[in-house]
Order: C-alpha cells, then structure tokens, then sequence
C-alpha cells in the first residue's frame, strides 16, 4: 500500500494537528459517533450542510438529522459498524436545522480504540443535490426525446392518411407529404430556434402566423381556421406557447378532430381583460375521452403553462374538445398603429 510522505517536519509538527485541519478544512460532514449514536465530533463541513453549530449537537443523538420515515435506517447502520463493516456510498436523506431535507451520499466506518475494539464510527456525508438535479434533468431529457420520437411516428402517420384521402393520384399522395413533412419541418425549426440560443434577444413574433405555420401540416382543404386579433409574443414565450398548440395539435391528429375527414378545428385569438386568450375548438372528431393518466405530454404541458405564467382549461365536450389558453398580455405586443409608426420616422 502507498504512503504519503512528508519531509523537512517543523520541530514543532504533530501529525494530528494536520489531521485536524484537513477535516475542518472539508466540504463533506465528517461526523463521529459512539456506538449509542450520540454525536462526538462536528466539522465546518456538517456545519455549513446541517445549519448546526458544534455545541449544538456534540452529545446528542444522531437521529436529530435523521427524518422519521428513515429511521430505521440507524439501527442497521450500527449493527454493520459494530460487526466490524464499512458502508460505502450510501445514498439518503437528511434533515436540516431549518428542517428541510438534503439528499447526502454517506460513508462510514468504523473507530477502533488502541487495542482494537470498535467503538464508534466515522461518518463523511457528501451533498448530492446538484447530482439529483441533474438526474432529474436527464430523466426529463431522455423522456421528452421518447415522446416526441413516439409523436413524430404517429405525425408522419397522420400526415400519410390525411394526404391519401385528400390526393387523387399517387403522384398528388408524394408532393402533399413531402410538402406536410417541409412544414413540418419548419414548425419545428421555428419552435425550437430560441431553445438552441439561436435568438440573441427577446425578438417578437407575429403570434397568428406561428399558430398557422404549426397548424399547416394538419390542413387539408378547410378543416382548420385561424382568426383573431394580431399581436406580437416576445421569442423567449413563442417557444413555449408553440410546444403547447404543437401538443394539442398532435393529439388532435392522433385521437380528436384531425383524425377523420369530416374533422374541423377552429383557433381564435382574442383579449379579455388584460389577458390573452386562445379558443381551440375540435368539432366533427370521435367522441373525446377525458385521460385518466398524467403521462409526459401532461408533464410537458403544465412545464409550458408555467412558462407562460398562464392557464388552459379544457372541456370534454360530446362535439369534441375545446380548450383556452389564457395568458398574460404584459407578454404580448400589439404591432403599432400607422400614427405611431409616422411618429417613429420623425
């Protein structure tokens, strides 16, 4: 086993001296314990992690960071320790002085006395916050990616029927797709340009040309219409609110009115008290089904309303579904009127 080797000691150097700054100097709560649980020694480290001072906690037990739906995890630790057992990367949950919880990676060992009988164990706590964090982020990632790969399955599907019952010949049947699958395309270019830090500043953009270009893969002939008031929506909100009318969109074609040819769909923007309001109306579909799961389209929709600061209201009606997206106009920009574009040029 390699050492570590320290030459040219001051006269006055005691190895534990070392010992102790090492510990105190620590990010990691570096704790011990005697076999009852009672807390011997405290370090900066479980200091900035827990809240606690030193005199706060030395003499008391252990079980004050430990939250009541885990502990019984203490006995079985004890019971490794005393067996003369080391516990290595032990991931839990501890309770703060303020009682909020950190999630921790523990380590413990066991402390021998000079003859060699257990008597306590140390304990190096490591916060893996941001690792939790970033696990939760890439289980979200790797979700959106199997929805979204599913939903392009089911667009491309959708896109195929809809261009054969509406095309006359096999050659009509491949320009419809291919120009469906273009806007398509560009829907999606334009949904997650902002996303991919394409966009420098909060640009606006025309908010009914957006529903439209979204839409424009699922038309065929009259079967969708878009009216209502222009404005404008700053770019950073244009992501969002484009993943949304793209999800609702996409379940329409998969289960609502954009499924069968006599389907109809009807988006209306509109301003009613401070607030902008979008109106999606499905009629002539299958009967809609309110869904009794919370699967990741409906994880990915209230993450979007968030974003929005805004609301969306559903109802299940017989005639099919109708939807309103409410949110604040602070987010939205009229275009300016021709007096105030005169006005502009002086």
């Amino acid at each position: 086993m390699s050492r570590v080797h320290v030459t040219e000691q001051p006269e006055d150097f005691d190895p534990r001296d070392w010992l102790l700054a090492l510990i105190e100097g620590s990010n990691d709560a570096i704790i011990s314990k005697d076999l009852s649980g009672r807390i011997k020694s405290w370090n900066g480290g479980a200091s900035r992690i827990f809240g606690y001072a030193p005199e706060e906690v030395i003499g008391k037990p252990i079980a004050i960071l430990i939250p009541e739906d885990r502990l019984e995890e203490e006995p079985r630790i004890l019971a490794r320790i005393s067996a003369g057992q080391r516990v290595d990367h032990f991931e839990t949950v501890r309770r703060r002085k303020d009682g909020s919880e950190v999630p921790l990676s523990l380590t413990i060992s066991p402390i021998r006395n000079s003859s060699g009988a257990i008597v306590g164990a140390s304990k190096i706590g490591r916060d893996i916050s941001e690792k939790r964090i970033a696990e939760k982020r890439l289980h979200l990632l790797v979700g959106e990616m199997q929805h979204r790969i599913k939903n392009l399955f089911s667009l491309a599907h959708a896109i195929v029927s809809l261009s054969a019952r509406s095309c006359a010949t096999p050659e009509d049947v491949v320009s419809t797709i291919r120009a469906r699958m273009s806007a398509l395309a560009r829907a999606h270019e334009l949904t997650f340009a902002n996303w991919k830090g394409e966009t420098a500043k909060d640009v606006p953009v025309d908010l009914l040309p957006l529903i439209q270009t979204i839409l424009e893969p699922y038309r065929d002939g009259d079967c969708i219409t878009v009216t209502g008031s222009a404005a404008q929506i700053g770019s950073s909100r244009a992501s969002s609110l484009a993943l949304l009318v793209h999800e609702l969109a996409t379940n329409a074609a998969k289960y609502g009115a954009l499924s069968v040819a006599k389907g109809r769909l009807s988006v209306r923007v509109e301003y009613q008290s401070g607030m902008v309001v979008i109106k999606w109306e499905e009629t002539g579909g299958p009967e809609p089904q309110e869904p009794i799961t919370f699967g990741f389209g409906s994880q990915l929709e209230v993450a979007l309303i968030g974003a929005l600061e805004g609301d969306i209201a559903r109802e299940w009606n017989a005639a099919g579904l109708q939807a309103t997206i409410t949110f604040p106009d602070s987010n939205t920009t009229l275009p300016p009127t021709e007096s105030e574009r005169n006005l502009s040029r002086l």
